[in-house]
């Protein structure tokens, strides 16, 4: 079986979980999300995308 989720939609949940069990508050996720597009413009950004898919290509190599 093939599980595809999109990055944004994986992390968007955890956010929410987040907000309503772990405490974080709302200003939190928006100054978290505001340092995501801020990083997103700099020179850190390939960096980033390559780690992520770095990360996500090992764990599309584990078989459960």
């Amino acid at each position: 079986m093939v599980l595809s989720l999109s990055v944004v939609v994986l992390l968007g949940t955890f956010v929410v979980v987040l907000c309503r069990y772990a405490g974080l508050r709302s200003w939190h996720a928006a100054v978290a999300a505001l340092f995501g597009f801020f990083v997103a413009s700099t020179s850190a950004a390939p960096y980033v995308r390559d780690s992520v898919a770095a990360v996500a290509h090992l764990l599309a190599g584990i078989d459960l």
